[in-house]
């Protein structure tokens, strides 16, 4: 992916297209600052701060609808279709139109209405969590609710989708509930019945548990080792601690969040891994086309394959724990709960949980399954915010056996998706997985020394691999069109169940 946007032969004009390239430029490095001020917020800001900052980010955000809704960027974009463009020129001005179709979906009015009650929600959300605090989160929840109702409403009047389809597609494009249906529901038919085997089966293995504590500053320079083996380049890209792991900036700038807990550290480590996918796959975007559409990250899904590729595949790896053994004696001095075999079985260990980011990969889908109905019964008007605790509750008694009456905090509350309005993100996470263990399956398929490689500490053919065909690609193909050049296939879920049944069932 080498071509350049702008350049053309001198024979060749293209000026309606060249003008748009130079929007969307100025749009990139004002998505740069506003993702900078959101990665700030979360980490860094004072927490007086938060009413100026959400004042600010508003303002920023509808001076980007501005530029995305100004007439005569639907002129231009017009035009250019008129223009002699090469298939990458053409693979923008897609991208251009579908960010242009969606904005202009939303009035200025209600991209301010959502920003500012989002960032009152997410800040006013870090406290009341702990507090276990359901009614007080509510008050602020039913107004972003309320403007995460009209914005599906207006999506759906434009793309002529269903309300969630609507939502759904910001983050998958293409993806509809009539997809996923099937899909989750062929899990939900299958998923119990694995864990119970897991289960049974790993009640039979013994487990040293490590002993603890384990500092925190000492967790984060492990986490910055694991980083360095995995490649994160850190001229370009940090990692500081949030209440919820994320990773933010842009591809020349990556901000990555974690959290550590000084009784244990296998979720702040495996949250690195997982985050440090995320920016690996930003860093390693196409960067002669970075202020463009078209080298932006494909789809949340496949995004959520890169770090579910890093997290599960690699780090769920059983030679992945013979590298991170000597690490973890040298961080934490030395204990038999560190034996390479041991640690893999405690990073591997099947639990049924409550909470979604530290669950292992066998009960995650089960997670998403619960949320996926939840926020699809809000955002259709079938359920209301006050709702949500009884809904989860019965959910979670049904997927995983667990009572969770009474704990908002580890239930409904947990995850900052909601508060931020990240309504249709949660089935990308599961279809995230599905797309992993497919990026594998190909690559043993082109690589058949692949496992003995890893084992050996040689996980560069894996970055080349997901380099070349998933991170360079960009947004230059459809999502389906880009899983086919890579795997042969598009999502094919049964390499999913059958990564699962070989890793976990032997």
């Amino acid at each position: 992916m080498t071509s350049s946007v702008t350049a053309h032969p001198a024979s060749v004009a293209t000026p309606a297209y060249d003008g748009l390239a130079r929007t969307f430029e100025r749009l990139h490095h004002l998505q740069h600052l506003q993702s900078i001020a959101a990665w700030d917020r979360a980490s860094k800001m004072p927490p007086g701060s938060n009413e100026a900052r959400a004042a600010a980010m508003a303002e920023m955000a509808a001076l980007m609808h501005r530029m995305r809704t100004e007439p005569t960027l639907h002129l231009g974009l017009e035009r250019a279709e008129q223009e002699p463009l090469d298939a990458l020129q053409r693979a923008n001005l897609r991208e251009m139109r579908r960010q242009w179709r969606l904005a202009n979906a939303l009035p200025e009015s209600l991209v301010q209405r959502l920003r500012l009650a989002t960032s009152r929600c997410e800040h006013a959300w870090r406290t009341q969590r702990p507090a276990n605090d359901w009614a007080g989160f509510l008050v602020n929840f039913r107004e972003v609710l309320a403007a995460v109702r009209e914005q599906a409403h207006r999506l759906a009047q434009t793309t002529g989708l269903g309300p969630y389809d609507a939502m759904l597609d910001q983050f998958e494009p293409g993806m509809t509930c009539a997809q996923l249906d099937p899909v989750f529901g062929a899990v939900r038919q299958w998923l119990p019945g694995l864990i119970d085997r897991v289960v049974d089966k790993q009640s039979r293995e013994p487990v040293i548990e490590p002993r603890g504590p384990f500092p925190l500053a000492a967790q984060q320079a492990l986490s910055e080792q694991v980083m360095r083996l995995l490649e994160f380049d850190f001229s370009v890209g940090r990692l500081d601690l949030s209440t919820h792991p994320f990773t933010g900036g842009v591809p020349q700038d990556v901000r990555l969040t974690t959290r550590f807990r000084d009784d244990e550290f296998l979720a702040g480590l495996l949250g690195t891994i997982h985050e440090t996918g995320h920016g690996r796959y930003e860093q390693n975007l196409p960067r002669e086309l970075i202020t463009q559409p078209v080298a932006e990250s494909r789809s949340m899904a496949i995004h959520e394959s890169q770090s579910l590729s890093f997290e599960m595949q690699l780090a769920g790896h059983p030679a992945f724990a013979g590298l991170l053994s000597p690490m973890l004696r040298q961080a934490f001095g030395d204990q038999p709960a560190f034996e390479p075999g041991n640690l893999h079985r405690l990073i591997t260990r099947v639990c049924r949980g409550r909470i979604r980011v530290d669950a292992d990969e066998v009960t995650y889908p089960a997670h998403i399954i619960l949320r996926y109905g939840i926020e699809r019964a809000l955002i259709e008007g079938q359920i209301e915010a006050e709702d949500v605790p009884a809904q989860w509750d019965a959910g979670m008694a049904e997927l995983l056996g667990i009572d969770t009456r009474g704990d908002f905090a580890d239930g409904a509350m947990q995850d900052v998706h909601w508060p931020e309005a990240l309504f249709g993100y949660f089935p990308c996470y599961s279809l995230g997985a599905m797309y992993a263990a497919q990026w594998f399956a190909a690559m043993r398929r082109e690589m058949p020394a692949l496992d003995a490689g890893i084992a050996r500490g040689e996980l560069r053919p894996v970055f080349d691999w997901l380099r070349r065909h998933i991170w360079l690609q960009a947004s230059r193909h459809e999502t389906a069109e880009l899983a086919i050049r890579a795997s042969g296939e598009p999502l094919n879920p049964a390499h999913f169940k059958a990564h699962l049944e070989a890793r976990y069932l032997g």
